[in-house]
């Protein structure tokens, strides 16, 4: 009916160290996978967004595209002017990507002509090959 003594000894016993070593191993693969390229990755953008400066092209996080024209350190706001005479004071926050113009030898919008050029953390994802294992192996497309 019950089980005898003799299996019961059998299903308790083992080292604590090899029940909870899936646990550990997960966690350390969470971590190079997971949290680690995310911290850097915050790393860089507020590195990035410590370099903001006047004249920069932005793209703020609701998409809207505009050029810096004052930086205010002290409040951590920046005025952006999205249109002709359209200002608008913006979180240096709420920043998400920073691109520079370099001077054009005309054409159109090639890397190599003179197009927008990425410098916040697209940048970074453009050079790295895309994606998780891309950036892990190095891969280019």
């Amino acid at each position: 009916m019950f089980i005898t003594p003799a299996y019961a000894q059998g299903l308790g016993g083992g080292d604590a160290f090899t029940s909870f070593l899936p646990i550990i191993l997960i966690f350390v693969v969470f971590y190079f996978l997971l949290i680690r390229p995310q911290q850097r990755k915050m790393k860089q953008h507020r590195a990035m967004l410590g370099q903001v400066k006047r004249g920069d092209r932005v793209l703020t996080g609701g998409g809207i595209i505009g050029t810096v024209t004052k930086v205010k350190d002290e409040t951590d706001e920046v005025t952006v002017e999205i249109s002709d005479g359209v200002k608008v004071d913006i979180l240096r926050g709420t920043i998400s990507d920073v691109f520079t113009s370099a001077p054009s030898t005309g054409g159109g919008q090639s890397p190599g002509k003179g197009g927008p050029t990425v410098v916040g953390p697209a940048a970074n994802d453009q050079k790295s090959g895309g994606g998780l294992l891309g950036g892990l192996f190095g891969g280019r497309k």
